[in-house]
Parts: C-alpha cells; structure tokens; sequence
C-alpha cells in the first residue's frame, strides 16, 4: 500500500470519481486551477453512440465544475480501431475546437481496457485572464502565459498510406525535425525547451530498436547526451490513423523556460539511468513554477538499479515495483505518488485488465488511472505506468504559472 491517505491532507486536490469518469483537480489561491478528467464510453453500441455518450458526459462533467469547453488545454482520444473509427472521431465535439481559443487534440489507436470503444484524457486550467492561445497548423497549439510560450505539437507523423513505409528510424527524425522547426520558429530548441514527448510505434516489438538508434543520432546533433540532458518520455505501442506510419508523436514544451525551473529526477536505490542501457529519455522531469510544481513522468515498468526487469511472468508484482518505482522518482523531486493526477496504464495482454484494476483500487485508490492496450518495449514487462503529478509550493523567487 502506497501513502495514499484521504485527500483532505491538502486543500490544492479535488476529485470526483463515478463508474467510467474521474476528475482530480488541483487549485491554488495564487494561480489558476488545473482539471484532469478521464471519460470512457459506455461500453456497448455503436462507435457513434459511444462517442455520444462521451460528449454528454464531457458536458455534464464542466458544467458540474464550471468550466467552459474553451478552458480545454488538450485532449488525447484513445481508440480500439482508428483505421475505422478516426473520421467519426474528428467530426464529433471531442476532436473540433474553436478556432479562437484552439484545443491540442492527439488520436491514439490503443484499446480502451474497460471495453468501451473509446476513452478520453483532457487537461483543462480555468480562464485567469493570463492566457491567449493561437495554431500554426492543426499540429501545433501554442499557449501564451506570463512571458511563457506553452507548446503542444500532437500526431507528428509522416502522414501517408504510401506502401512500402519510410523505415521507422527515418519516420522518427522527421517528427522530430518538425518539432525542432516549430521551437526554432518561437526563438527555442530541444535542449533547453522540450519537456515531454509520447513515442507511438506500431509494432514496438519490431520497431523500437530503429527508433531509438534514430532518436540518439539526431538528439547528439541537438545537443542532447548524457552530460547535458535528455527529454521524459513514453515509447509504446500504439497507431496513427495512416495506414503507412510507424510512428507518431506528440510533445510538450516551454519556451521562455528558464533552466532554474527544470530538475529531472531519479532515486539510483530504485532505478538506473535510462542512459545506462543506451535509451536515451529521462525518468522524469520537474517544472518549478511560484505556486506549484509539475512532474511529468516518464513511463516506467518493473525495472531495478542495473536495468533489468523485475518479476517475469507476474502482471501485479511488475505494477506494484512500477507503483514503487513512481512513488521513488516523484519523492526526489520533493513530491509523492498521491500528488499524482491521472496514471495511464499499459497491458501487454488486454486479460490482464481485471486484476490489474483491482489492484490498483486496492494500492491507489485515490487517483484517477485509465487502462489501454500498449506492448511495452521489452516482451517481459507486462505493464508500464505514466502520468503527470501537480505539487503545491511557494517559491516567490519563481516564475508565475
């Protein structure tokens, strides 16, 4: 059991909690207010009524909290079968936004693990009269705050049904290339304002292996080593809506981030560097901002200190070292697996979903975690973890959020 105590511990989190929704909020009395919501669909009919029932409850759920749909900052719609289901999915409510106040929205083939068709992961963060927002493309999302130019680059892909696929190395130097262009378009670069990146590959077992050798080699070219730093990352499996894409990314950065505001974390009692077996990501990262601190975590499986895997074989005793492994690289950042938002969870083997929701009600009760299907890059970890984590702090000598 994990210190998951009740969560008036703290005014800063808020939860709401039914069959198939959760909402953890963390407020402040010095910044805006920050909604993770997770909605799945009700699990039969359909894909157009599952996606009906999705909106409805997306709608309930800001009006319950106040919020208006324009106070959406992204959302990622996880699908069991894009190929069929995409152009629903960007005709509904879920995927339009308004061109004046423009919502990154991502699109992930990875089944939903409650049998629902379709799952949704929104961050929302309450109007302030601090933030405007503009879109360079349909991939590219910016929000300005404070001085700070908040960055969402979403299905980074090389967009085509052309067959036989550029190899996945090359697919994965474009999108970064991309993404690189579109931070040098804002006057920033990887190294110093790239946060977090979500690595998709259509068959990890296959691919992963030309992904990272690409990654590394275009990452020296940016600076990006091992005595600098690296990016938090998740590479898993999970597909685009074309039919010829290895890869697809989405990521995260800050430009006009200063370095103060940046720690990556690790605990070396629990996990080696990522470096150490040549997979160039950090473990985690944290954002210092006046009111709160951000950490986003990297995913993270069953995994010791000379980076092998821990528990073959066994689904929950690989969720309870990953459980312990989150809990060890938030607590180096001054912060605790409850401060946790939301966990996005990856099975290997969809039969796996039963015990590992139970456990997980038994060992985290208290956050908000959507299950998908998502081989992780190793055959032997059954499961892998991810998610973003909100601490209050006053740090008067840090920036506004």
């Amino acid at each position: 059991m994990f210190d998951t105590q009740s969560l008036t511990r703290s005014e800063q989190l808020i939860q709401l909690q039914q069959p198939g929704l959760s909402v953890r909020s963390f407020t402040s009395q010095d910044g805006p207010a920050e909604h993770y919501i997770l909605i799945e669909s009700i699990p039969s009919g359909s894909f157009s009524r599952q996606i009906e029932s999705v909106e409805q409850r997306y709608a309930a759920t800001l009006k319950e909290l106040g919020l208006s749909e324009g106070s959406a900052v992204f959302r990622r719609l996880f699908v069991s079968d894009i190929l069929n289901q995409a152009d629903s999915v960007r005709h509904s409510r879920l995927a339009q936004t308004d061109p004046q106040s423009p919502v990154a929205i991502s699109l992930v083939e990875q089944a939903p693990l409650s049998g629902s068709k379709l799952a949704m992961l929104a961050h929302h963060i309450e109007h302030d009269g601090h933030t405007t927002r503009s879109a360079l493309s349909d991939c590219q999302t910016l929000l300005e705050r404070h001085g700070k130019t908040h960055v969402w680059n979403t299905q980074l892909c090389d967009q085509t049904d052309r067959i036989p696929p550029r190899p996945a190395g090359q697919q994965t130097e474009a999108a970064f290339e991309r993404l690189s262009a579109t931070l040098a378009h804002l006057d920033g670069n990887l190294l110093d304002h790239c946060i977090r990146t979500w690595i998709y590959l259509k068959d990890v077992d296959i691919d992963y292996k030309d992904m990272v050798e690409s990654r590394i080699r275009l990452f020296d070219r940016h600076g990006l080593t091992r005595d600098t730093h690296y990016i938090a990352s998740t590479g898993i499996e999970g597909a685009c809506s074309h039919r010829a894409d290895l890869i697809m990314m989405d990521a995260y950065s800050i430009v006009g981030l200063e370095p103060r505001q940046m720690e990556f974390l690790n605990d070396f009692d629990h996990l080696c560097a990522a470096g150490d077996y040549n997979v160039t990501f950090e473990r985690g990262t944290r954002i210092a901002w006046r009111d709160r601190s951000h950490y986003y975590i990297s995913g993270t499986a069953s995994i010791d200190t000379g980076g092998q895997v821990v528990h073959r074989g066994d689904v929950l005793r690989q969720l309870d070292v990953a459980l312990e492994n989150v809990d060890a690289l938030l607590r180096s950042g001054g912060a605790t697996l409850n401060d946790m938002m939301y966990l996005t969870v990856y099975l290997r083997d969809p039969a796996d979903s039963p015990v590992i929701r139970a456990r997980l009600a038994e060992s985290v009760p208290d956050i908000p975690a959507i299950l998908v299907h998502g081989p992780v890059c190793r055959p032997e970890w059954l499961v892998e973890i991810e998610g973003i984590a909100i601490r209050a702090q006053h740090n008067p000598e840090m920036p506004v959020f």
